[in-house]
């Protein structure tokens, strides 16, 4: 079972649901889970938009800094007690769906004050790959094996462990202009770490199915939740990326 539990998601690790197995009570479910992520999804919205609001109101990044800056902070700490308490999840992740909302507001709104229409095009391309992938993964067209969830831990990874050395390095003055530019380079770049992200979903689609097939706690449905929030947050970050980066190019 610890093998089927493998994600590169953080919020869905190898032992995700054998630490809360044989727990009493009522049970999870998929529809649980869905309706649980529905949600979320809701509470970031509507908190990303009171961001975006109020920067369109003033057009000074200052008056969203604050907000932008809890949302982030606020998002990790409350993200990291979820992952070690997973039984609080039904009050952190609505939490960590607001934090996040709050921070993606105002980054969506800076982008968007530069580049007209890029936030809907970043949106619509983000629940896109979250629908492809779905039938993907219902319809067989993509397997979860052992060696498929290897190959997309390992390279999720590497993309962290590039992305921790890049933000090092920039204290030093040291930069990767090529591939955070619109060269063909970086924009091949973000064309995989997207295409890491989305197979991501499929990941934790796969977890999703099974902590409903081994019965784990009803809690566990906000946990799973959050846990494809995580994925989707940083899909939309990695959109929102490769369009700035096709854009820069005009």
């Amino acid at each position: 079972m610890a093998d089927l539990m493998k994600t590169s998601n953080p919020a869905l690790g190898p032992n995700t649901f054998r630490e809360v197995a044989g727990v009493a009570g009522d049970t999870m479910t998929i529809s649980g889970a869905v309706n649980k992520t529905g949600i979320l999804m809701l509470l970031c919205v509507a908190s990303a938009a009171w961001t975006w609001n109020r920067f369109f109101a003033t057009a000074d990044p200052s008056s969203v800094a604050p907000m932008m800056l809890i949302g982030g902070i606020g998002g990790f700490i409350l993200a990291m007690v979820t992952i070690f308490k997973k039984e609080w999840a039904g009050i952190t992740s609505p939490l960590y769906a607001l934090a996040e909302g709050a921070l993606l507001g105002g980054i969506s709104a800076m982008f968007e004050l530069k580049y007209k229409g890029i936030a809907i095009q970043a949106v619509m391309l983000t629940f896109g790959t979250l629908i492809a992938m779905l039938l993907a993964y219902r319809s067989g067209l993509i397997k979860v094996t052992d060696k498929f969830r290897l190959g997309v831990v390992a390279a999720t990874g590497g993309i962290a462990l590039f992305y921790l050395a890049q933000f090092i390095l920039s204290f030093f003055g040291i930069t990767f202009h090529t591939i955070n530019s619109g060269s063909p380079l970086g924009i091949g770049f973000s064309l995989l770490v997207v295409g890491i992200a989305a197979l991501n979903l499929v990941l934790d689609f796969d977890l999703i199915e099974q902590g409903a097939r081994y019965n784990a706690p009803k809690y566990m449905e906000w946990y799973c939740a959050f846990a494809l929030m995580v994925t989707l947050v940083w899909l939309y970050l990695e959109m929102l990326r490769l369009l700035t980066k096709f854009r820069s190019r005009n």
